[in-house]
């Protein structure tokens, strides 16, 4: 896998398995001991063939020096555990649960992708006690407001992924190797596909190719994972700033401004990114450092005052 600079690999054990995850140590981050009383922010990545803590890894050495950063792999992705088993909503919102509780001794700003970051918002509601502030792009249970991604080009493949004696070769030829992952990255989760470049690809299948990772992949594809937030978004009490890739393929900003319209006092930012698509995170990871930048000062307070609609192209 594709660790930064100054940074390595460690593991936790939860009820699912163990799980990796990425933290800064030493030079050049680090300098002092007590490097892990600063800030935490945790980095929690999205889903979809291939996906891993890689996601953030253009982000998140940007604050090493100023915060204790943790980004792990979840469990069935990356070179966490992949149990043999069809995942559900409940068991990521308990594994990221577990994992904030395992590796954080206070409050951690969470910043988080897509429907992991729709995980983080229910976990948020559970625990609120865990979280600081959050900072999501392209918040979305993916069946919000009566709609649901299944109905889009991916209908087929959901059809594919729930037979199961065609499960595993749809996940071979569609997902695990280089051209369906290139494919996909360049149609339907960039904006740009020029910015598709081989280290992206390759972190990507080297995710998808380990063992057991067709379960958690499949269970997403099939819409076993997916929800409509829309039906929890008003008991979320947590600050949270959200950015949205006008570009995104499943869900657009539409929907981002009806869940900050419907709790304002929790979603206090919603900043609309023109030219990206899915994770602004890995196609203008500049951009996304300086937006999250921006943003944590802007949570900290205690005064819910929604920010007005902004975009940058």
């Amino acid at each position: 896998m594709f660790v930064p600079p100054g940074f390595v690999s460690r593991t936790i054990t939860t009820e699912y398995g163990r799980m990796v995850y990425y933290t800064s140590q030493g030079e050049p981050w680090a300098t002092s001991d007590r490097a892990d009383e600063r800030e935490t922010l945790v980095f929690l990545h999205g889903f979809g063939g291939g996906s891993s803590a890689y996601e953030w890894s253009k982000v998140y050495p940007a604050f090493a020096a100023d915060y204790r950063i943790l980004a792990p792999d979840l469990i069935g992705w990356g070179r966490s555990d992949h149990p043999a088993q069809d995942y559900k909503v409940e068991d990521y919102i308990a594994i990221i649960i577990e994992f904030l509780e395992e590796t954080c001794s206070g409050p951690a700003t969470v910043i988080a992708s897509a429907l992991t970051a729709a995980f983080t918002v229910r976990a948020a509601i559970e625990q609120p006690e865990l979280f600081k502030s959050l900072i999501v792009t392209t918040l979305a249970g993916l069946a919000e407001f009566g709609q649901d991604y299944r109905r889009s080009g991916f209908a087929q493949f959901a059809q594919f992924a729930s037979l199961p004696v065609l499960s595993q070769l749809l996940y071979n030829a569609g997902v695990a190797n280089s051209f369906g992952i290139r494919s996909y990255l360049e149609q339907r989760q960039f904006a740009n596909p020029e910015r598709v470049y081989p280290e992206i690809v390759e972190a990507y299948l080297q995710s998808a190719q380990q063992n057991n990772a067709e379960y958690a992949a499949l269970s997403f594809v099939r819409g076993d994972l997916c929800f409509d937030l829309s039906k929890y978004i008003t008991q979320l009490t947590v600050p949270t700033a959200i950015i949205w890739g006008r570009g995104s393929e499943f869900t657009g900003p539409e929907i981002g401004h009806r869940l900050q319209e419907m709790n304002p006092q929790a979603i206090r930012i919603f900043y609309q990114l023109d030219d990206v698509g899915f994770t602004p995170q890995l196609e203008l990871p500049s951009v996304t450092v300086g937006l999250i930048r921006k943003f944590l000062p802007q949570l900290e307070g205690s005064a819910a005052t929604p920010s007005p609609q902004a975009s940058a192209v």
